[in-house]
């Protein structure tokens, strides 16, 4: 693979990246210093993580993902001069007090929250630091629209950004992104970062799959004209995308006991679990099997090779998973099966926001 540039900043990564939130709940610490392991052999520069998790976030293993990454990395110290690491720091706390009190992230918490992941991640650096989900209440997440009357935020972007900007001063972090993030948010982080001379955003973490082509009503010609990459998580829709809820029924009920969706209730409540985000997978895991590929296989190729996408984040459970995930990298679809999933959209639209 061919790296590529993260915004204006100097990180070169690979277009495939290494998410982590399933270590620590799904895949135990030996499964995952073997995932690590595996990609890194198999060329994979870019590890993705943050303290919230493993999920679905619990207080038992808050920061247990960066902690079983931190001790890999002590394991093999020269693996870390090989790598872009990335991380995030906590929206505001919301259901989850264990990561902190309040409503807001305030500049002392961001730095908290910093310090706190070098020591778990074992590093003296942090690649790329990310804010996780905005402040501010925004539409996604399960949530459909914007809506003024539960603006509750606490704390001004450009307070935030003087808080990275510290940190990338003190060489703590050397850039910085976000995630879950609005037009409006990205177009006021780079605003304000060129107004005051602080860091701008390299990135912006953000969910992009079949069943959430959000980012195309408006995001990707910000992110276009303003110089910032997009991190593609969720390829797969959180497995609607493979094809094994397919058989599932009414919001998964019937899924396999050991996926995510059966196992998280509070994922069948928002954006993955949603009859209409079941349905329309179905149809394109069917359009998938009708041209000769996987479900997974075309989901990923479709994510590999949009123009908006830098870089695609891939979670998995195993080895074998990684290995069957990566081997779709050289995968294109035909412009039939392209104008095929477009015509699926245009009815489904996009369930899974």
């Amino acid at each position: 693979m061919n790296k590529v540039q993260l915004g204006a900043s100097d990180l070169q990564v690979t277009p495939v990246c290494l998410g982590t939130m399933t270590f620590g709940e799904q895949v135990d610490e030996a499964a995952s210093h073997a995932i690590l392991d595996r990609s890194l052999a198999r060329g994979i520069n870019f590890l993705d993580t943050a303290e919230m998790y493993s999920v679905p976030a619990r207080a038992e293993t808050f920061g247990a993902t960066e902690t079983i990454i931190g001790n890999w990395l002590a394991r093999n110290p020269g693996a870390r001069r090989q790598l872009v690491l990335a991380t995030k720091v906590a929206g505001p706390s919301r259901s989850m007090p264990w990561i902190r009190e309040g409503k807001g992230m305030t500049a002392h918490d961001i730095t908290a929250s910093c310090h706190a992941s070098l020591t778990r991640l074992q590093t003296d650096v942090i690649d790329l630091y990310q804010i996780h989900w905005p402040e501010r209440q925004v539409p996604g997440l399960g949530v459909l629209a914007y809506q003024p009357a539960l603006e509750r935020s606490a704390t001004s972007l450009h307070e935030q950004l003087e808080a990275l900007g510290r940190l990338v001063s003190q060489g703590k972090v050397r850039h910085i992104g976000l995630s879950n993030e609005t037009p409006y948010g990205v177009h006021e982080f780079v605003r304000l970062a060129e107004q005051h001379g602080l860091p701008r955003v390299a990135t912006v973490q953000n969910p992009y799959c079949l069943v959430n082509r959000t980012v195309e009503n408006g995001l990707d010609e910000t992110m276009h004209r303003l110089g910032v990459s997009l991190l593609a998580y969720s390829p797969l829709g959180f497995g609607l995308l493979t094809g094994k809820y397919d058989a599932s029924g009414t919001e998964g009920a019937n899924a396999p006991q050991n996926a995510r969706i059966a196992r998280y209730a509070s994922v069948r409540k928002q954006r993955w679990g949603r009859p209409e985000s079941l349905a329309a997978a179905r149809r394109y895991n069917q359009l998938a099997r009708d041209n000769g590929l996987t479900p997974a296989k075309m989901a990923l190729a479709f994510c590999y090779t949009k123009w908006q996408v830098a870089s695609t984040i891939i979670g998995v459970t195993s080895v074998a998973q990684l290995d069957e995930d990566l081997d779709v990298w050289s995968t294109t679809l035909s412009t039939e099966v392209l104008a095929e999933i477009d015509r699926i959209r245009w009815d489904a639209r996009d369930p899974a926001l």
